[in-house]
């Protein structure tokens, strides 16, 4: 695994840290979230089995870490591209939120995480890296709520916590026309 620098705050200060560091430290550090649409439905992807947490589990579109000095819009572009075979979906930012979870392993996600939406045109499919996502759905709102309410152990800790406490940030979106 190549060592990627991401911004994490280390006694106060932002400071460039070894992802995997951040993780195992349960450093607060800066990330992004994309949750794309279509005729309604959100795009969510399963993890690939070989990521080094949370693998195989369901989480929203795109998640991750902007590299040291990257602005988050221009991370979540680029990593709808990377994961997904997306582009040219505008964003739109949607606030930023703080959340800490376990997510296995004794690593910890304590995250800053600026969120984003958008719109992919009709008929867009995605084309997944298989070295970062292993399936992809459209679900509607309502049976992806339900779902992680009956089968929670399929999704990743901060799609719960972005659905209990910031489902108006997101979904409120889907199918607004």
């Amino acid at each position: 695994m190549t060592e990627t620098l991401i911004p994490a705050w280390v006694d106060g200060e932002l400071t460039p840290v070894e992802k995997l560091e951040v993780h195992q430290r349960g450093l607060r550090h800066q990330a992004i979230s994309v949750f794309v649409m279509r005729d309604g439905k959100v795009l969510m992807q399963r993890r690939a089995l070989g990521k080094y947490h949370t693998p195989g589990l369901w989480a929203n579109t795109c998640c991750t870490h902007p590299h040291w000095g990257e602005p988050s819009e221009t991370c979540a572009l680029r990593r709808l591209g990377e994961e997904l075979g997306l582009s040219g979906i505008p964003l739109t930012p949607r606030g930023t939120v703080e959340y800490r979870a376990d997510v296995g392993g004794g690593l910890i996600e304590h995250e800053v995480v600026d969120l984003f939406i958008g719109e992919a045109p009709a008929g867009m499919e995605p084309n997944p890296n298989a070295d970062e996502v292993c399936d992809t759905a459209w679900m509607a709102p309502d049976d992806l709520t339900r779902d992680v309410a009956e089968q929670p152990d399929r999704y990743v800790p901060w799609l719960k916590i972005y659905l209990r406490d910031h489902a108006d940030r997101i979904l409120d979106t889907v199918g607004a026309s």
